[in-house]
């Protein structure tokens, strides 16, 4: 073949090549130094996500997961993966109901609070989606405590009290690295590996 048509194909070989090795460049978060702008700012969130390890624990059961979080427009999918030996597990907000997905099927319109009753443990998935952004849940009342450099350290709300345990540098600014929710009869702990915005 012609040399011209051999050369065309080594320059397409190496751009491929060096497209390959671009690290795409992480997304970065406005200043959220003031404590009123962080709230509105990861409160209005559109699309954002982590992945991590998810521990919940009851006075008679508990379990131990990976889990995938994916918060876009509103709506929430989880992905819980290895607890009591399920396998993978899928949760995801329809509406004001939540839709159950596991080896077995799809389980639809099932409300948040039969979440006790299935499995023993009862989680306010409303109020975590801002919970692990380090956030109160603005539809209820809060009591926060800050530590010296003005970072949240604790929030409760309801009969629900969560510590943020670490912080790491995401996107220019702290974001919760590992934080536990206390509630009266279930305790669940967060620790997020990657986040995602």
């Amino acid at each position: 073949m012609p040399y011209r048509y051999w050369s065309k194909v080594f320059c397409l070989l190496v751009m491929m090549m060096l497209a390959g090795c671009v690290t795409p460049r992480p997304a970065s978060l406005p200043d959220m130094s003031a404590w009123e702008v962080r709230q509105q700012v990861l409160g209005n969130l559109d699309e954002w996500g982590f992945n991590g390890r998810v521990a919940v624990k009851t006075a008679d059961d508990g379990f131990n997961a990976k889990l995938r979080y994916r918060h876009i427009d509103g709506e929430f999918h989880a992905r819980v993966s290895g607890p009591l030996g399920m396998g993978t597990v899928e949760f995801a907000s329809d509406g004001p109901a939540l839709r159950y997905t596991d080896k077995d099927g799809v389980e639809s319109l099932m409300a948040p609070e039969e979440l006790a009753l299935r499995f023993g443990w009862d989680v306010p998935l409303a109020s975590l989606r801002y919970w692990a952004l380090g956030i109160p849940d603005p539809a209820l009342p809060a009591d926060t405590t800050f530590d010296e450099a003005g970072t949240l350290e604790s929030l409760t709300q309801g009969e629900w009290t969560v510590d943020v345990g670490r912080y790491r540098d995401v996107a220019g600014q702290a974001m919760p690295a590992r934080l536990t929710a206390s509630g009266e009869e279930t305790r669940v702990r967060l620790v997020i590996d990657r986040w995602q915005f």
